[in-house]
């Protein structure tokens, strides 16, 4: 019996590839250059996709450019397909043209007016701890600030370059100290210096020419040719009389009165500007400032104790040795003709003034807590 064919035939196995992944994140900033991740159900967007995800809207124009992975900013076209192989990261305005600037001779076209120097130095790759400038012709190159926004030339092109700060010295009566400004003023210099900039003659050394005298409020350009240094003279020398009494032009209380003796502060009491003044001299600062003393000022209500002692006062202005700004004390007030920085700190409502129990000692206190406060001692 011969074989018989089944008839059935053997059929070759499928073979299934796993599904591709079509989705994908990629980066997106506005004009600030803050990044933030976009998810993307594709991995072939448009230019106009990635507007749409970003957020703009139908009726805005959009302008979408690929931050390229070797720092090039490549315009994308609405309908064009990023290469996501390039880079990952993009940036998107609103807008319908551009202004052409260089960043250490770089070109990039930049969909607005203006550009923030932050913007610059993530654009450029610039260090932080290299200075950026805009360059001028016929005068210096002005040097700019992460927080200044420059105004880009819609007829010609701006251009950016980066060096090292330049950093000046000033001898303030034997102690150099630095600039990273080419300007400084007078007041502050000598209060880097450690000096009181009320009890002194200020003179100023330029070699080639006659010494000259200055006031607090002038300002020293180090930069000119032939500045050697700031010299001090006393503006009260005696011949070994007797100092004169400090002035008690109103009383305070007595229980005041004897905490200032007892502790040794120099202090007297004026009328002025209107108000009535306690002065306490070579007042002592905690560390963290840039002074050791300051001049410190409380202004004494005339119904004082019933009213209360509010906020202080102090010259030279108080800096944290940092640098950092020190918040609610931007504001001044006139004393005897000068210049007294305001402390703007008030009693809360857990501890109101009570005139029973509060004088100029408790408020002293506040002072002093105040003042520790913002150097984190």
């Amino acid at each position: 019996m011969s074989a018989r064919s089944t008839g059935l035939m053997t059929m070759p196995m499928e073979h299934h590839e796993p599904p591709l992944d079509k989705t994908t994140t990629i980066e997106i900033a506005g004009l600030d250059l803050n990044f933030h991740a976009f998810p993307l159900d594709t991995t072939t967007p448009t230019g106009g996709k990635i507007a749409k995800v970003f957020g703009l809207r139908p009726d805005q124009t959009p302008y979408v450019m690929q931050w390229l992975d070797d720092g090039d900013l490549e315009d994308l076209r609405v309908q064009e397909q990023a290469d996501l192989s390039k880079g990952l990261k993009f940036i998107v305005a609103d807008s319908d043209g551009t202004n052409r600037i260089t960043i250490e001779g770089e070109g990039f076209d930049w969909p607005a007016d203006t550009i923030a120097v932050s913007v610059v130095r993530k654009l450029g790759r610039i260090p932080s701890n290299r200075g950026i400038y805009l360059e001028r012709a016929d005068v210096p190159d002005l040097s700019v600030e992460d927080d200044d926004v420059i105004k880009i030339k819609s007829a010609g092109v701006e251009h950016f370059r980066s060096r090292k700060p330049e950093v000046w010295e000033l001898n303030v009566q034997g102690k150099k100290i630095t600039s990273t400004v080419p300007m400084i003023s007078v007041f502050d210099a000598l209060t880097r210096a450690g000096f009181d900039s009320d009890a002194w003659i200020i003179i100023l050394k330029v070699a080639g020419q006659p010494k000259r005298q200055l006031s607090v409020d002038d300002e020293i350009d180090l930069r000119a040719p032939g500045i050697e240094k700031i010299r001090l003279t006393a503006k009260d020398v005696n011949n070994g009389e007797a100092p004169a009494a400090p002035l008690r032009e109103f009383a305070l209380l007595e229980i005041d009165e004897s905490y200032l003796e007892s502790v040794g502060l120099q202090w007297e009491t004026r009328n002025s500007d209107g108000h009535r003044w306690l002065i306490i001299r070579d007042y002592p600062v905690p560390d963290g400032y840039a002074a050791k003393s300051t001049t410190l000022a409380l202004m004494v209500p005339p119904t004082y104790p019933q009213a209360e002692i509010d906020m202080f006062y102090v010259r030279p202005p108080l800096r944290r040795s940092s640098g950092i700004a020190i918040p609610a004390t931007e504001a001044s007030q006139a004393i005897g003709g000068l210049p007294f920085q305001r402390w703007s700190r008030h009693r809360g409502t857990i501890a109101p003034w009570n005139p029973q129990r509060d004088s100029v000692v408790t408020h002293l206190v506040l002072v002093e807590s105040a003042l520790v406060k913002e150097v984190g001692e």
